[in-house]
């Protein structure tokens, strides 16, 4: 079946002065001979941030499907979407690692959803290096970050409560620490636990006793 999406264009980039401080957005799109630009700001928020809202902003504007690809200067941004940091954060309820939580999970968790809905690819260019759309994002995130009255990035100024890591409940689930599917292993005296054969980390199991009493009629 052919892919009838429409394509789209996006330039993206984000700015923060100082950092943390007042930032802004720049957003170009392109499609069909047509040409967009939108743009934003915040009173406090971060320079990562803004990268991360700069595609959602972007992806946020279409009205329907589309096949994008999105140029950033944010190697942040392209890394987590392209090397698949983001997938092992969400596995992990929004956690790095079994003491971190991932940084920007908010952002990260709408950037996601866009990214369900059109069919998205990163791409890194250098910035400050002559690229017209690239340095046209860089203005227009200046220029808003400099505005007066900038609203509060509500989610930053404001966390929302961290997110209990996944309960380690049966063999499948991802390591914490490197997302390989842990296996189910035996211990003395007839108790089981969890195991990663890749980083060697061990779980026990987080559930009740009537729950890991089923479990263990499985083997």
């Amino acid at each position: 079946m052919v892919d009838e999406k429409k394509e789209v264009v996006i330039y993206t980039d984000g700015a923060c002065e100082p950092n943390p401080g007042a930032g802004g957005y720049g957003v170009v799109l392109l499609a069909e001979n047509r040409r967009k630009e939108i743009s934003g700001g915040f009173r406090l928020t971060t320079n990562n941030r803004m990268e991360i809202y700069a595609a959602i902003a972007g992806l946020e504007i279409l009205k329907y499907p589309c096949k994008v690809t999105i140029y950033s200067d944010s190697r942040y941004l392209v890394s987590a979407m392209t090397e698949g940091w983001v997938e092992k954060w969400k596995s992990r309820n929004w956690w790095r690692t079994n003491k971190e939580q991932a940084i920007n999970a908010d952002l990260w968790q709408k950037l996601s959803v866009l990214c369900e809905t059109h069919k998205v690819n990163f791409v890194w260019v250098k910035g400050h290096n002559g690229n017209p759309e690239n340095e046209r994002c860089d203005k227009l995130s200046y220029a808003a970050l400099r505005q007066k009255d900038l609203p509060p990035d509500e989610l930053y100024e404001n966390p929302p409560p961290v997110p209990e890591p996944i309960k380690m409940t049966q063999a499948g689930q991802p390591c914490r620490k490197c997302s390989t599917s842990v296996i189910k292993l035996r211990a003395k005296k007839g108790k089981f636990y969890l195991f990663c054969p890749n980083c060697k980390v061990s779980y026990q199991i987080e559930s009740d006793e009537q729950v890991e009493s089923k479990q263990a009629t499985l083997f």
